[in-house]
């Protein structure tokens, strides 16, 4: 298994306490832009690219969980960090879990927002990797991941941020995104969640269809010790739509 050298942003540099942000796929680390003020004030954050995402390597699929935690380890030594606190989203939570139950020691507080352990059915995910496979880009897939992403009293409200958004999502390298549904498509971590040792934040959205709040109950159910935070209205960007409150939970779980 060869780790791709992730792109990243450092913000925050001359603060000791380290955040590692990981999103959703189909996103940059620009997503994470709303989080950004609040959080590098007091901490430094490190944002980055998923595997063929933004500005990271597409190397040939198909791509595992295993791979895309062990490129978060290659990071993590590349920048000399031992230990940080790790956020991430969708699959960036899913490479969270990764990472707390199989590198714990490199795992101080963990935040999930809209993820799963284990999110079927498979041939859904690899249904979806075919058609974006075929037509060489995710743009036929891209009306309804952006239905998923947002509620819709936001996306009237703010087509700008949708449109900025979409541009992620269709710009993301259709290997890249369909090896990374594979990936989803395989994911089974529920067996290790007991295992997990950082104290752990769970944040999920009322009306987010992609991943509904009962993934998130049941992560912070088998997790020991882990809280949840349903959000309401929000949908899978939960992080975009409910920047506020999100920046607000990820700051408090850190600094308790």
């Amino acid at each position: 298994m060869t780790a791709v050298a992730l792109h990243h942003r450092v913000d925050g540099s001359g603060h000791d306490r380290v955040l590692l942000m990981g999103g959703s796929l189909g996103t940059t680390l620009a997503m994470w832009e709303p989080q950004l003020p609040a959080l590098s004030d007091a901490i430094r954050v490190v944002r980055f690219d998923h595997r063929g995402h933004g500005g990271s390597p597409a190397p040939d699929g198909p791509y595992s969980i295993d791979e895309l935690g062990g490129d978060v380890l290659a990071l993590l030594d590349r920048l000399e960090l031992e230990r940080v606190s790790y956020c991430g989203l969708s699959i960036g939570g899913m490479v969270g879990q990764w990472l707390a139950i199989n590198a714990p020691e490199r795992i101080d507080k963990l935040v999930l927002i809209c993820t799963s352990a284990h999110l079927p059915p498979a041939d859904a995910w690899r249904a979806r990797a075919a058609t974006v496979r075929e037509a060489g880009t995710p743009e036929p897939v891209a009306d309804a991941v952006l239905e998923r992403w947002f509620t819709g009293a936001y996306a009237r409200l703010r087509p700008d941020v949708v449109a900025h958004h979409r541009r992620m999502l269709v710009g993301t390298p259709a290997e890249a995104y369909a090896s990374c549904c594979e990936a989803i498509a395989a994911l089974d971590l529920r067996a290790g969640l007991a295992a997990i040792a950082a104290p752990t934040l769970v944040i999920a959205g009322r009306q987010d269809p992609a991943i509904p709040p009962e993934h998130g109950r049941a992560i912070a159910a088998a997790v020991p010790g882990a809280r949840l935070e349903v959000l309401d209205p929000a949908a899978h960007l939960a992080s975009v739509e409910r920047a506020t409150e999100v920046t607000d939970l990820i700051a408090g779980h850190l600094h308790q």
